[in-house]
């Protein structure tokens, strides 16, 4: 066995517990709330319409922004509560769906039968519906439970621990051994979740056999009975497993859903670690949500960019100059958001136009401005987010460029695409170790369209008022400059070496100079 795959096998049980606790819990939570509505729903036939609809639309609305909404909504709390409140909203719509068909379905004579012998419409719907509805609704419980499996890999975006751990930080660190731990684990949850909730539409369309059928029905309707009700406890078993108390720790280190964030969270936590703190990781936090959790206090430490706050906090879309925006940066975090900023960690991350330095040589292009003649004909390929941000509209309109294509990747995807020719340039990053990998030249920006991202260490109000937290991680500022945050990245994007030797790497060198 590799030593990738045991360290990724170390990770499952606590992966594993994370995603069973928020899939049974949501789906839970999703059986108490939605079948009620669907029974309400049939008894009075108004509501009907605009429930199915609003559970409808909720399906509609893309699931990483119910997450973020969630986050928002909850004041920037992160964890496992946004997660189950928007896994709670998605299951609604087939249990919601199959519960008022279910209800429907049953035949008009059967509910004329039942009146007739003097039945109560709750004695009606209690002994006769709903136990002929069941088996339709155990199909939408069915259907919401794999739903449910799957979603709760994206759990991890708001900093609640699941499978999906292993999915966005191998997609992130090019870990596939990571990736595929992770797939197959939520695959074998899905199947055996479906298999267990199968066993009970099974049991509940069976539940006559003993009275009716041979001995040999009736002792397949045990075994299957005490299969299912030994399943049941042992899911549940673990559940309640990991919700025991465990020593709880001393600082939460957030970071973003890439090889560099990781790195540096991994940094930061392995310092307070060694001042003798317990720490907690929640990386693949998206910008908005470990932004507003550092400042409620929920995440204590991440590293945060100029340029992302200028752009995205402040809503500037001017350029002053580094320096400038740096100093404006810092005040706004610490006045509006009330957070400390520890200091800048040394390096810039800068988006920055990158091709082949082939392709670059064909086409006559050093800088943006040798673009201005043939962008149109061009494909550019950028992060998931760079087309839609303030800087690409600043370089689109200080050059008067457009290009004929503007294609959208994740990091790891977007460099392979340039490599292959299959896009012209990139927007890169320029602590990036790939850059140099894959031979790359950086277009020059001599208009200075491009932000500024420097790099700085912000605390938690709650963290920055600890003087032993501050000291642990003081020594940080300015101490990684862009050299050493490229190989960093290197390592880790390159060889495919785990964050951990990256982390390692920092740390020696770091405590090697002067």
């Amino acid at each position: 066995m590799s030593d990738n795959l045991r360290e990724q096998l170390l990770l499952l049980p606590e992966y594993l517990e994370g995603h069973l606790l928020l899939t049974l819990t949501a789906l839970g939570l999703g059986i108490a709330v939605s079948v009620p509505l669907g029974i309400l729903a049939n008894q009075r036939p108004a509501l009907k319409p605009p429930l199915l609809v609003f559970v409808s639309v909720l399906q509609t609305i893309p699931s990483v922004a119910i997450l973020a909404l969630t986050v928002a909504a909850l004041g920037g709390r992160i964890g496992l509560l946004p997660a189950l409140v928007a896994l709670l909203l998605y299951s609604m719509l087939p249990i919601v769906r199959n519960t008022v068909t279910g209800l429907e379905t049953v035949a008009g004579e059967v509910v004329e039968a039942a009146r007739g012998i003097g039945m109560s419409p709750g004695q009606i719907l209690i002994r006769v519906r709903l136990p002929l509805a069941l088996p339709v609704i155990i199909a939408g419980i069915r259907t919401a439970a794999v739903w449910t499996v799957g979603l709760a890999t994206l759990s991890t975006l708001v900093g609640a621990t699941s499978l999906g751990n292993y999915i966005f930080t191998g997609l992130q660190t090019r870990n596939l051994v990571a990736v595929t731990v992770g797939s197959v684990a939520a695959a074998v949850m899905a199947v055996i979740l479906d298999a267990i909730i199968g066993g009970v539409l099974w049991l509940v369309e069976n539940r006559h056999a003993g009275d009716r059928n041979t001995a040999a029905s009736a002792g397949r309707y045990r075994r299957v009975f005490a299969a299912v009700a030994a399943s049941l406890l042992l899911a549940a078993g673990v559940s309640i497993w990991s919700l025991l108390p465990e020593p709880e720790a001393d600082y939460t280190v957030g970071g973003k859903g890439f090889t560099e964030q990781h790195i540096i969270a991994g940094l930061l936590a392995a310092e307070l670690e060694a001042a003798g703190f317990r720490v907690e990781q929640r990386l693949g936090l998206g910008t908005q949500v470990i932004y507003e959790a550092t400042a409620s206090g929920a995440v204590d430490a991440y590293l945060e960019y100029s340029g992302t706050v200028w752009a995205n906090m402040m809503n500037r879309e001017d350029n002053p100059g580094r320096a400038r925006v740096f100093e404006q940066v810092v005040e706004h975090v610490e006045t509006s958001a009330g957070m400390k900023v520890i200091g800048a960690a040394g390096f810039q991350n800068l988006y920055a136009f990158a091709m082949r330095r082939e392709r670059a040589a064909e086409l006559g292009v050093e800088s943006i401005e040798d673009l201005i003649p043939i962008a149109g004909r061009l494909t550019a390929g950028g992060d998931l987010e760079f087309f839609g941000r303030p800087e690409w509209i600043a370089v689109r309109d200080s050059y008067g460029i457009d290009f004929d294509r503007k294609l959208t990747f994740d990091t790891t995807l977007m460099y392979t695409a340039v490599d292959e020719g299959q896009v012209d340039l990139i927007t890169a990053y320029t602590s990036d170790g790939r850059i140099a990998h894959y031979d790359l030249l950086v277009l020059a920006d001599p208009r200075n369209a491009m932000l500024p991202y420097d790099a700085f260490l912000v605390a938690s109000p709650r963290a920055a008022r600890e003087p032993a937290f501050t000291d642990a991680l003081a020594h940080l500022a300015g101490s990684i400059p862009d050299a050493l945050m490229r190989e960093a990245n290197r390592i880790v994007d390159v060889e495919g070496r785990p964050v951990s030797a990256a982390v390692e790497f920092l740390r020696e060198n770091i405590r090697g100079r002067p």
